[in-house]
């Protein structure tokens, strides 16, 4: 029993800290790291963090690890509650946004911090933020095929474009939140361009909000 509390509470510190890392990482980037920082934001010892990772890059990349988990339970799990279709597409956006506007992540957003980061930066992390990258793309290509297939799509449309498009709204209101207008403002816009544009392709408009 005293055993398994104390892994349960190495777990949970565990989580704690990659919890503020992600944080901390969207504001200071990948880099800003320290497990002295974290430590002391915490309050917990400094040498028992070395416990779980030995050098910076092990912790870096457990932060990215823990990032995409946030934005699965976020983002991908429940937007895979809608329906099958371009309104399951139309929920991933709408999920993104909420994500960044409950304020969870204090610089908005963690991947569009570190891939400009280490976009040209050999080496594991860059490694594995190219294949989580990827990932991402196909899955939301594959949701805007799925749409074509299910027939809310015309059949024409281009998916590959179509999801560069969607993430290039997400993205862009991010910045923009960030630098020229307000995050109301710059989310309700990246809100409109991924609706207009989904019901310019929409078979029946009507299964999109029109505001």
């Amino acid at each position: 029993m005293t055993i398994d509390g104390r892994i349960a509470r190495g777990d949970r510190t565990r989580a704690a800290v990659l919890d503020r890392a992600v944080a901390r990482a969207t504001e200071d980037g990948l880099d800003g790291l320290s497990l002295a920082q974290l430590a002391t934001d915490l309050g917990v010892s400094k040498s028992g963090l070395f416990a779980h990772w030995r050098s910076k890059e092990e912790l870096q990349l457990a932060t990215v690890e823990r990032a995409a988990e946030q934005f699965r339970d976020h983002v991908t799990r429940p937007a895979l509650k809608a329906p099958r279709g371009v309104r399951r597409l139309w929920s991933l956006h709408d999920h993104r946004i909420r994500f960044y506007e409950s304020s969870v992540l204090p610089g908005g957003c963690f991947f569009a911090k570190v891939q400009f980061e280490f976009s040209a930066r050999p080496g594991p992390i860059r490694d594995r933020l190219a294949e989580l990258f990827e990932v991402w793309e196909e899955f939301v290509e594959g949701l805007a095929g799925q749409a074509v297939t299910a027939g809310e799509l015309v059949a024409t449309t281009d998916t590959r474009q179509l999801a560069y498009e969607i993430e290039s709204f997400a993205l862009t209101a991010v910045m923009k939140s960030r630098l020229l207008l307000s995050p109301e403002v710059a989310y309700r816009y990246a809100r409109r361009a991924a609706r207009d544009r989904l019901r310019s392709l929409a078979t029946d408009p009507d299964l999109l909000p029109e505001a």
